[in-house]
């Protein structure tokens, strides 16, 4: 079964740790995400400064069975050892480099690997503070209160042929996408919806998954507070595993 099989065909609830090179230990990260019973590991960032990324990538793959998903922040991060890559358009944007220019760089060399390419429509929401993600991609949030521009972004997407919707606030967001916003999305659309950003507690994250996500990501709590990170994990394999 593919990656995106089974975000489609698994109807739990699913969870993935985001890794930033920069500023994870990937061993001791992973250990604790095996631990807790994450379903994937994403790896990628909006600035990988340190160089590590292909070296994390190889150090994930020797430890950890859990399937690896490349989230890149540009073409340079790309690594045909790991699973399956998130092709990201910001659909949400006005930046044509990051609504196809840079795809069509990456694409050749993708094309040669073996890695599942999950084409997804990528969004970032005001999540109340200006992120990494919303910098270096220079383009405008979707305000927060605005759900109606959200849900007809979302729709475009799926038109367009894009098999997942991911609704970000960024990395280190004061605020994680509306419930309402989410609900309003999943509502009108039929493809899988990973949302993250700015996801600190255990209900945040039922909440979130109760108001719609298929998928939710968390990545700035795991490196802070590790106990936290996996009370979250905990609360929603308790909630919403089916036997």
């Amino acid at each position: 079964m593919s990656l995106y099989q089974n975000i489609t065909e698994d109807k739990n609830k699913k969870l993935a740790l985001l890794i930033d090179p920069d500023k994870f230990s990937a061993a001791l990260v992973t250990k604790l995400a095996e631990k807790a019973g994450v379903d994937y590991l994403f790896i990628g960032g909006s600035i990988i400064s340190e160089g590590n990324f292909h070296d994390c990538i190889k150090t994930l793959k020797k430890i950890s069975m859990l399937p690896l998903i490349l989230f890149p922040g540009n073409s340079d991060q790309v690594d045909a050892s790991a699973d399956a890559i998130l092709f990201l358009s910001l659909i949400s944007g006005r930046n044509a480099d990051n609504l196809i220019g840079r795809h069509v760089i990456a694409a050749p060399s993708l094309k040669r690997t073996s890695l599942e390419i999950i084409p997804t429509g990528y969004m970032l929401i005001d999540g109340g503070r200006i992120t990494s993600a919303l910098y270096m991609s220079n383009t405008l949030p979707i305000p927060a209160d605005k759900p109606d521009i959200a849900v007809s972004t979302a729709i475009a997407g799926e038109m367009l042929g894009l098999k997942l919707i991911y609704m970000d606030t960024g990395s280190g967001a004061l605020n994680h996408v509306p419930c309402e916003m989410i609900k309003e999305v999943k509502r009108n659309i039929s493809i899988p919806l990973i949302v993250g950003g700015g996801i600190r507690t255990p209900g945040d994250a039922v909440n979130i998954c109760e108001a719609g996500a298929d998928v939710i990501v968390i990545g700035t709590v795991a490196e802070k507070s590790p106990e936290t990170f996996f009370q979250i994990v905990q609360s929603l394999k308790l909630k919403y595993t089916k036997n």
